[in-house]
């Protein structure tokens, strides 16, 4: 399985109270070549139709934030 990793942090919330290890990255173990999330330990890998959902979710939050151009 060959993958590459984007992001790994330890995210911590804006209270102080909790956090999470979250990694993001992209995975050929099935052949769909797909993003595969990992929160916790728990890891998933996505089909592409849900991969596709995820990204432009989080992309829309980035727009309302004025994060993304």
């Amino acid at each position: 399985m060959a993958t590459t990793m984007y992001f790994e942090e330890t995210i911590k919330d804006q209270g102080g109270e909790s956090s999470m290890n979250v990694e993001l990255g992209r995975s050929s173990y099935y052949a769909e070549d797909s993003i595969y999330l990992s929160v916790d330990g728990n890891v998933v890998i996505m089909d592409l139709a849900t991969a596709k959902r995820f990204v432009g979710a989080v992309v829309a939050v980035g727009h309302y934030h004025g994060l993304v151009d």
